[in-house]
């Protein structure tokens, strides 16, 4: 059966709120208008001046099955609605965490007359009662499923409505433009003020810029949650495997003189100020005449197309001044890589800065490209790289760089892209000088797309998939 039908007839859910397993603390969970009924019927205080539960109080007792026997020392607590994460009367009980005890406890609430949860359906009860957006319900199984310390920040970011505040005001502005066009359109031969095409498109600009910037930041979200990709790539010995083990802070790749030491890649996690990555040491690039090295090679160069950053070393000890002061790379491997990256964000690493820290720098050649000098033999700047690598995974430093704490994930991404074509669509419209009535239909068709990333137009089906992947207890 639908939830939403469910929702629609009033009746009152129960399910298990905290993990499986064992555990020293159970919760069961009410929500509906009978939740304070169940609660009574299951639950008996301790203290005989509790006639009627005290609303946000905790209240000590015994917790009873079906039969009215006890089942355990709980405590039980009411909270009457709105005020609730689902806007109705919500009732919680906090029994010891065993798993035949807690699901005891969620028996005796279902044959008191509570009915079993269906998945999300907490959440979707929130998001039907006004209490959250949409955005913010899939923020809450964002933030249960957080792998690190930066993937947490972003999901409390949505759950307190930032991302649905942003997108709520650029439809405004496109309400703006469509009030401008009507008046437009209406009262053609009146001394009425329209917006003209110039300042039109000048709002367009500015709408299509935010909508770039929240884009830019889905990278960062799929980022934050799955962790990124860095690959250390460039010639032998230019101390790739001394920088891996450098930033792990431990001896983890072999380290010697001989060229082609590393034979295939090497992969290690580590944690960038809460930020995971998985750092991959790849074999040198070079015309390796030797069978196994030439594998080796090809999977570096696999292993840079696939890479969310590629650190392109250096061999600092090796180019000098005379390298770094040329028009042109002279490191054939560098030039590799900085041909193959593409679209790849890129940082150049100059290694064996304690050898030569040339006059120039950046290297000419590097031109506008991210640039640091490190000595992984010693140790320095090695936290500096830390920091910088962190920085340019997040995506900083550009026009249209992501705000600051504005991560949406892939369904409100698709959502967005579709406004932004839409968007494209009417600025060119609008400078071909088509009439305001025809490009009106463009303007409401990116408004409905930004409404999907808050849930103001998004179908039954679309909500139904979505809270389907929720927990059974939120």
């Amino acid at each position: 059966m639908d939830t939403a039908v469910q929702t629609e007839r009033g009746d009152t859910i129960a399910a298990i709120a905290t993990p499986p397993g064992a555990g020293g603390i159970g919760i069961v969970r009410l929500s509906g208008p009978r939740a304070k009924e169940v609660l009574a019927r299951m639950f008996l205080p301790l203290s005989a001046q509790v006639e009627n539960f005290h609303p946000w109080l905790l209240h000590r007792g015994r917790v009873l099955d079906w039969n009215g026997e006890a089942l355990d020392d709980a405590l039980a607590v009411f909270m009457p609605g709105p005020r609730t994460f689902t806007g109705e009367d919500v009732a919680e009980i906090h029994s010891h965490g065993g798993p035949f005890l807690v699901q005891a406890v969620l028996e005796s609430a279902l044959r008191h007359g509570a009915r079993q949860a269906e998945r999300g359906e907490f959440s979707r009860r929130a998001f039907v009662n006004g209490r959250m957006d949409l955005s913010q319900a899939e923020a809450v199984a964002e933030l249960i499923a957080a792998p690190s310390r930066e993937a947490l920040r972003y999901g409390l970011n949505r759950l307190e409505g930032v991302l649905g505040r942003r997108t709520a005001e650029l439809r405004e502005e496109l309400e703006m433009l469509r009030a401008q066009m009507c008046l437009a359109v209406d009262f053609p031969d009146e001394e009425v003020e329209g917006m003209e095409p110039a300042a039109l498109c000048e709002v367009l600009d500015r709408v299509m810029l935010a909508v770039r910037r929240l884009l830019a930041g889905s990278r960062r979200a799929q980022i934050v949650q799955q962790g990124a990709v860095v690959v250390l790539a460039g010639a032998v010995n230019a101390g790739k495997s001394s920088l891996l083990n450098a930033l792990l802070g431990r001896e983890r790749a072999l380290v010697t003189d001989i060229p082609g030491t590393t034979r295939d890649f090497l992969e290690e996690t580590c944690n960038l100020d809460g930020l995971p990555v998985r750092l991959t040491d790849t074999a040198g690039l070079r015309q390796a005449e030797e069978t196994v090295e030439q594998l080796g090679v090809t999977r570096s160069r696999e292993k840079v197309s696939q890479a969310d950053l590629v650190v392109l070393v250096l061999d600092g000890g090796l180019l000098g001044e005379e390298g770094a002061a040329a028009e042109v790379c002279p490191d054939p491997a560098a030039r590799e890589v900085l041909d193959s990256v593409g679209d790849t964000p890129l940082l150049v690493v100059w290694n064996k800065c304690d050898i030569c820290m040339p006059k120039v720098f950046p290297p000419r050649w590097i031109g506008a490209r991210t640039c640091c000098a490190v000595s992984a033999l010693s140790d320095t700047y090695v936290e500096e790289l830390a920091t910088m690598l962190r920085s340019v995974l997040l995506g900083g430093g550009s026009d249209t760089a992501p705000e600051d704490g504005l991560a949406p994930n892939a369904r409100q991404s698709m959502a967005l892209e579709k406004a932004l074509k839409e968007l494209e669509g009417l600025r060119a419209d609008v400078v071909a000088g088509q009439p305001y009535d025809c490009c009106a239909v463009r303007l409401d068709m990116a408004a409905a797309h930004l409404g999907e990333v808050t849930g103001l137009s998004s179908p039954a089906e679309v909500l139904n998939s979505i809270f389907a992947q929720f927990c059974i207890g939120k």
